[in-house]
């Protein structure tokens, strides 16, 4: 689980040293604030995304032994707030776009 500590800049920071974030985004629930203890980065190539999986998956951030893998295709799943809701910020193009899940 992502530690309830992390940020949306501390995940950026941690997850550029693989290549450059275009956006990044712990999921926090709606009504407390609180963080869901997981996470999404978004990468403009696969390579960048491997990377990140590589590199992050099943090591230590923050305090937190994490697990790093390739986020749902939108709309693949997940329901209802679930991961697959995410949709990055910026715009990019979205069909473009490979997002890594953290938690």
């Amino acid at each position: 689980n992502l530690s309830w500590n992390t940020t949306d800049d501390a995940l950026r920071q941690a997850f550029s040293q693989c290549g450059q974030v275009l956006d990044s985004i712990v999921m926090r629930d709606r009504d407390t604030g609180r963080s869901r203890g997981f996470g999404f980065v978004t990468y403009g190539t696969q390579d960048e995304a491997n990377a990140a999986i590589t590199s992050f998956n099943e090591q230590e951030l923050d305090g937190r032994r994490v697990k790093v893998n390739m986020a749902n295709a939108r709309g693949g799943g997940g329901g209802a707030g679930g991961p697959s809701s995410y949709v990055p910020s910026g715009g990019y193009g979205g069909e473009f776009l490979i997002r890594v899940r953290i938690f």
